[in-house]
């Protein structure tokens, strides 16, 4: 894990603290990696409630609620799926904030529609939007790519928790 992670990560912790916010998140190509980086964090379960790691369609279906036809029409690799994982993390936990990430980490199974390096996140706020980001990391090693993934699940955690109203409450 990258130094730049565990900064990132524990901004999440500090931010997510103070506006009395948890986190959930569902991951594909990054394995569980957010999660780890936000759980190498101590005291990391005063905010995060759960991951996700659903690297399969059927994982995706079955774990969040992404409707097959999603997938069907456009890919587990996609913007439309990526929502609709941030969302279904938001439906199946008690978490207010979550983040989504779903792509190719290669070597193999990129296309040229889809390379490999292409990576779709969502993040999602309860009562707020689902926001989407596309990233081409171009020719870098799967490490280099998951790892750059991490970084950008967890900047745009940031990013949710800042546009986050302050409740001061968390949710029942």
């Amino acid at each position: 894990m990258s130094i730049t992670s565990l900064v990132s990560a524990n901004t999440v912790f500090v931010k997510a603290k103070n506006a009395v916010l948890t986190i959930a998140t569902a991951e594909s190509c990054t394995g569980g990696l957010v999660s780890a980086a936000l759980t190498e964090i101590p005291g990391s379960s005063e905010v995060f409630d759960r991951g996700f790691v659903t690297y399969s369609n059927d994982a995706k279906i079955e774990m969040l609620g992404v409707p097959a036809t999603t997938i069907a029409a456009h890919g587990a690799v996609s913007a439309e799926t990526a929502q609709a994982m941030a969302r279904g993390a938001l439906e199946r936990s008690v978490a207010d904030v979550s983040v989504a990430i779903t792509g190719i980490a290669g070597p193999g199974g990129g296309s040229a529609d889809k390379p490999v390096g292409l990576v779709h996140f969502a993040s999602a706020r309860r009562g707020g939007p689902v926001v989407h980001v596309e990233r081409r990391f171009g020719p870098l090693t799967r490490a280099e790519i998951r790892q750059a993934s991490v970084d950008q699940a967890l900047n745009m955690l940031i990013d949710a928790i800042d546009a986050h109203a302050p409740s001061g409450q968390r949710r029942p």
